[in-house]
């Protein structure tokens, strides 16, 4: 039974708890719990106890959950060994002044394109330790590392993204059969929010656009106080120390981080393999190498997995969330929607607007892919408007999903990479995300109205 508009209650149930409590875990709950009472409240629990262990079938969340725990494992042993620490100290012959530090920051995630997780979470362990150093409060930090995650992944076609879009379009029979992501380079141009978040990023990072609002407040909060890390970051503090008696060297972070991109890029961006092949040769490695005894190498394996355990908790509701979502019809009530009542010109900004606004709500970029491209694409090529530029669109309205949601798996990651609480984070970025937006639909307007 579809609910219509009422389907968006359970994600504005979700915010408002979140803003209230300042909590990651129990707003998603409550969210959900919410969602499947108005679905069929006779069949509570059980619904939602069925949507959870759906959930745990789900062949995506799984990869997710294994590759997280791994890029965990492996981040810990860099960490471990002083690799990190060390690079980053390396880093500070450079980086001298707090300008540099959130440029070199901001072109770090712009150079790791491979994958938006491992850029979330290899960026911001590398350069904590030297934003520390200039005081820049991690709220400042997040909003790079988050910015040049998923926003740059979809604007390089090397990417876990262009891969899963890519074949999407193969799927649907939109493109041949192994010409998916050669098609997927021609909706770059009109992914006009990643590019501008990009340039935005950058932007902050130059000291050319200000900190606004809460980012403000953040700023002199570090620079009065002295307070790096905003309240309520506890769960996702990394209390893991460096072993006594382990000298760092900025190669225990290289070679285990170029092992990981080679084998990412060899298996053709298969980011389970590449992340399985680097912890199991960094844990021997270390071991073998005795930069770390036997203990300390395959016991840091195990902390770095326990310590994604909240960050996975987090990650499995907003993905019960996305099928509180599905179950009530919210992606296909928009987009039949858009198709019944859009304007040609005015659709690929429509487009946009409205899976954005359900991105955002739901947490879910790749999911409201899977149900909106097989619909949007041959629905504006009947209309005689480029396709690209519709599917442009639909890539870009996920990227503000993806980056801006306060639960999303990329704002939960780079929560997680920088110690940050992922509310705080959300909303100190929040007013570059909505500026990014906007223009965005501008953007597609003027596209809609001019060709």
């Amino acid at each position: 039974m579809p609910f219509g508009i009422w389907s968006l209650v359970p994600a504005a149930v979700v915010v408002a708890v979140a803003l209230k409590t300042r909590r990651a875990f129990e707003p998603l709950l409550i969210g959900c719990l919410v969602g499947y009472l108005m679905i069929d409240w006779r069949k509570f629990p059980g619904n939602f106890l069925d949507s959870v262990l759906r959930t745990f079938q789900d062949p995506s969340l799984v990869w997710v959950i294994v590759v997280c725990t791994l890029y965990g494992s492996l981040i810990q042993l860099m960490v471990a060994s002083g690799g990190i620490g060390a690079f980053g100290d390396h880093l500070l012959r450079f980086l001298t002044t707090r300008r540099r530090t959130l440029l070199g920051a901001w072109l770090l995630g712009v150079v790791i394109v491979v994958d938006d997780y491992l850029s979330a979470l290899a960026v911001s362990s590398i350069m904590k330790r030297v934003t520390d150093r200039f005081r820049v409060p991690r709220e400042m930090l997040a909003m790079i590392v988050n910015s040049t995650a998923a926003p740059v992944c979809v604007i390089i076609p090397l990417s876990t993204w262009s891969l899963y879009v890519g074949k999407l379009l193969e799927d649907a029979k939109l493109a041949p059969a192994g010409q998916g992501n050669w098609l997927y380079i021609k909706t770059i141009p009109f992914n006009f929010y990643a590019i501008l978040m990009v340039a935005i990023a950058g932007l902050v990072a130059a000291g050319a656009i200000p900190a606004v609002g809460r980012m403000r407040r953040a700023v002199a909060r570090t620079e009065g106080t002295g307070v790096l890390v905003p309240p309520g970051s506890e769960p996702f503090a990394n209390r893991l120390q460096l072993p006594v008696g382990v000298t760092g060297k900025a190669r225990y972070f290289l070679i285990p981080f170029l092992v990981l991109i080679v084998v990412t890029l060899a298996t053709g961006l298969d980011a389970l393999k590449g992340a399985a092949v680097a912890v199991a040769f960094t844990a021997l490695y270390f071991w073998l190498g005795r930069v770390l005894s036997y203990d300390q190498a395959f016991d840091g394996v195990w902390e770095g997995a326990r310590g994604m355990l909240f960050t996975l908790a987090v990650l499995v509701m907003s993905y019960v969330l996305k099928n509180v979502g599905d179950d009530m019809g919210l992606t296909k009530y928009i987009v039949d929607a858009l198709r019944a009542q859009a304007s040609p010109k005015a659709l690929p900004a429509l487009i946009f607007m409205a899976l954005g606004l359900v991105s955002f709500a739901t947490g879910s970029s790749w999911g409201v892919y899977a149900v909106a491209i097989p619909i949007v694409v041959p629905l504006t090529a009947a209309l005689g408007l480029n396709p690209w530029v519709s599917l442009g669109a639909v890539v870009g309205a996920g990227t503000f999903g993806s980056h801006a949601c306060f639960y999303s798996d990329a704002a939960v990651l780079t929560a997680t990479g920088t110690e940050c609480n992922n509310i705080e984070h959300g909303l100190t970025q929040l007013p570059y995300a909505l500026a990014a937006f906007g223009l965005g639909t501008l953007g597609y307007l003027a596209v809609g109205y001019l060709s």
